[in-house]
């Protein structure tokens, strides 16, 4: 009697358990939307995702100009060299593997989505479960995680780090 109708009612225990399940999915894609599409802060949210390419964006000379058109996220002081910098606000790390060299990565774990948690002994590591991505190009140096960290999209104009 688990599948059939049960006598009174009109409904059975398969169509309950499929709604619910529907229910819940639609919920979940509703939220993963809302993730792609960005939102009130200015599109910064999306540039670590929309960078498509494992290929960070490395810093522009420092005259370069249009750093004003994005988010100022730090100052290339407070980026220590040999090390990085994670954005989670803005789903971003910066990492400056040698004096002035800036590199910017998505701060998603590609393992399973967690934020990466810091940056330290040249690695960026995501504390979920140990893995490990190089500073310089995002590749997987160790733990579960197969693909890089994506680039993300940065400027560097004079002493200020902007999202791109």
């Amino acid at each position: 009697m688990t599948q059939s109708a049960i006598p009174g009612q009109g409904t059975t225990r398969r169509a309950v358990v499929t709604a619910a399940g529907a229910a819940g999915l639609a919920a979940t894609l509703a939220a993963c939307g809302k993730d792609d599409d960005g939102g009130s802060g200015g599109g910064s949210a999306n540039s670590a995702q929309d960078a498509g390419n494992s290929q960070p964006s490395q810093s522009a000379e420092a005259g370069q100009s249009g750093g004003g058109d994005g988010m100022e996220l730090a100052k290339t002081s407070q980026i220590p060299e040999g090390g990085g910098m994670v954005f989670k606000d803005h789903k971003v790390v910066v990492t400056q593997p040698k004096a002035g060299d800036f590199k910017a990565f998505s701060s998603i774990c590609t393992h399973q989505g967690c934020s990466v948690g810091d940056v330290s002994g040249g690695t960026i590591n995501c504390p979920c479960h140990q893995s490990k991505f190089d500073i310089t190009d995002g590749s997987v140096k160790g733990g579960p995680a197969q693909k890089p960290l994506p680039g993300a999209q940065i400027k560097v104009q004079g002493s200020s780090i902007w999202m791109a």
